[in-house]
């Protein structure tokens, strides 16, 4: 036996080494012969196209600042008299609505006085005769004819710049115009590279003006998130008109370009991830490698013929019981000996089927309960009709709800008075969102969305609402009253609309929601905007279904943010009911 060992000892050495050399070798010397020239001509492949689309881009960019001074333009033609220029004023207003980036407008005569202040957000002033010839804007649009500010972020999110603009001659004085920068976003979103390139924009300073990802615009002066820009920045400014490589936000590892954008000194950078950038020479290499796999494969298929057959189903077993001890259910072990040996794979098999079928019941239920009230959630399940769920347009009641000065109160509280806050307030709501048999769709710090009649069908959803919203809103109020005590200054709104939606559960293969979507979720979510603390918000059409069984008042007609015409709304009265005490 000793020598029969090593015979097939001596014979595996042989035949592995010498097929290994002979496939092997003459592959990985190909390969990498194949690689190193791949990458030298998609390299200045890269260089040409990244520099072409950051020139591109930059030419957007600038075509958006141009436009901006373009328009400006029109308000310095004429000269200022000493009266009132009601055309100007209107001619401002109109500049406002043709483009949404612009905040405010100020107009000064020749003599640097305020004559005519315009904006979205403030109040508007005229002839106020204010002299603002101190102002830097003022004194930058004189010196150079078109000045632009350095990028400032509104409340540390949302970048902002101004522009100042003088006429061509004193008399007709000067416009200042703050720009909200994050509609940019339209601009620099449309850019794309590849599949996943894409452009950004970054001031001199290294922080972003636009970029695709708006969440990451607006954190503003957040060191951490503007770090990896700036090292983009520099390394495009060392390497000039060729193409850079840095690290992302993500800390992929991409390629780089960049374009400056005359006028504000910005910098348009277009990136693409080098994986995709050089997935050509990835590709050759995979092929390279996949041959010497397959070449490997064959030399050990061949060295190993004479190993005995008995050994592969006792390693099959054990590698079967592995993978189902790991939680892989769906592995199968496939042993056709025809013995005991098929019989206990087929135990195996029939095992591992029962425990992913317990697996996906339970995997269900947890998915159903996440939007669904526990009772709905095990009737589903129990049924096995999940029809119910897929999209439809059918008529619901949608709840609004969330706690007012809860945002001042975070940013002064101790996390641990926060979270001991969102605990009591959402574990008093489940228990009404579980008693009525309400699905919640989302929540979201302190707000909440429900909906009644969906994707169950309940009789009277108004009223049914409409008692929900009661009980929350005693339940709710109680706990104000300790908080108040504590000193915390919290208050409780809510909003309700009834209406047809689409309703349906959306997402992708791991996560699914279910939500609705149409004009009455929009509408719930305005009133419970409005609504003060202890109130409870309703839409004519609830207030119609419980008019003469649960008391509603009209407030009036409101203009609701978001819709052209007003709305009759009604205040539901708000009693402690029996369930509720």
């Amino acid at each position: 036996m000793a020598g029969k060992h090593l015979r097939f000892q001596g014979l595996f050495q042989k035949y592995f080494f010498v097929l290994f050399l002979a496939v092997v070798i003459p592959l990985a010397t190909n390969g990498i012969s194949e690689a190193w020239l791949g990458y030298r001509d998609q390299r200045t492949r890269l260089e040409q196209l990244l520099g072409v689309e950051a020139r591109s881009a930059g030419a957007k960019i600038q075509g958006f600042v141009d436009g901006l001074t373009n328009q400006l333009g029109w308000l310095v033609q004429l000269p200022w008299t000493e009266e009132p220029d009601e055309r100007r004023r209107i001619d401002s207003l109109r500049l406002l609505r043709q483009v949404p980036a612009i905040v405010s407008l100020t107009l000064l005569d020749g003599n640097g006085r305020e004559r005519l202040y315009i904006s979205r957000i403030g109040l508007n002033r005229n002839e106020s005769r204010v002299n603002r010839s101190a102002d830097v804007a003022v004194a930058g649009a004189r010196s150079a004819g078109i000045w632009y500010s350095k990028v400032n972020y509104y409340r540390d999110s949302e970048p902002y710049m101004t522009i100042a603009m003088s006429g061509n001659r004193p008399s007709v004085g000067l416009v200042v115009a703050e720009v909200n920068l994050k509609l940019i976003w339209d601009v620099i979103a449309a850019i794309k590279f590849g599949q996943t390139g894409h452009a950004f924009v970054l001031d001199e300073q290294g922080r972003l003006v636009a970029h695709p990802d708006i969440s990451l615009m607006l954190r503003g002066t957040d060191e951490t998130t503007i770090a990896p820009f700036r090292e983009i920045l520099e390394a495009a400014r060392r390497t000039g008109p060729d193409v850079a490589t840095s690290r992302n936000a993500e800390g992929t590892d991409v390629a780089v370009a960049a374009a400056p954008v005359t006028g504000p000194d910005w910098t348009v950078v277009v990136e693409q991830p080098l994986s995709e950038a050089f997935k050509p020479i990835y590709a050759a290499l995979w092929r390279t490698g996949w041959l010497l796999i397959a070449g490997a494969a064959f030399a050990g298929l061949l060295a190993y013929v004479l190993a005995s057959r008995m050994t592969q189903p006792i390693h099959l077993l054990e590698k079967g019981t592995e993978r189902i001890g790991a939680g892989q259910f769906s592995h199968r072990i496939d042993i056709g000996t025809g013995d005991e040996l098929q019989r206990l794979a087929e135990s195996f098999n029939a095992m591992a089927a029962g425990l992913a079928e317990s697996q996906e019941r339970q995997e269900r239920i947890a998915k159903l309960k996440r939007f669904l009230a526990p009772q709905v959630a095990e009737l589903v399940d129990r049924t096995g009709d999940d029809d119910v769920l897929e999209g439809r347009r059918t008529e619901v009641v949608t709840v609004f709800c969330d706690l007012r000065g809860f945002t001042a109160f975070s940013a002064r509280a101790t996390p641990e008075e926060v979270m001991y806050v969102l605990s009591e307030y959402y574990d008093a709501l489940g228990r009404i969102i579980t008693r009525y048999a309400a699905t919640l769709t989302s929540f979201s710090g302190d707000g909440l969305m429900l909906l009644i009649n969906a994707p169950v069908s309940v009789d009277e959803p108004a009223l049914r609402a409409v008692d929900l919203a009661v009980d929350m809103q005693v339940s709710v109020q109680k706990l104000i009253v300790g908080w108040q005590e504590r000193g915390y200054r919290i208050g409780f709104g809510m909003g309700l609309a009834m209406g047809p939606a689409t309703v349906g559960r959306i997402g992708y293969e791991s996560r699914f929601d279910y939500t609705a979507i149409g004009s009455v979720v929009n509408l719930a979510a305005r009133l419970c905007a409005s609504a003060l603390d202890r109130e409870i918000l309703a839409d004519a059409t609830v207030a119609e279904a419980v008019r003469d069984r649960r008391h509603v008042q009209p407030v009036g007609m409101r203009l609701i943010k978001g819709y052209d015409k007003e709305f009759l709304v009604y205040r539901v009265a708000v009693a402690e009911r029996p369930e509720a005490s």
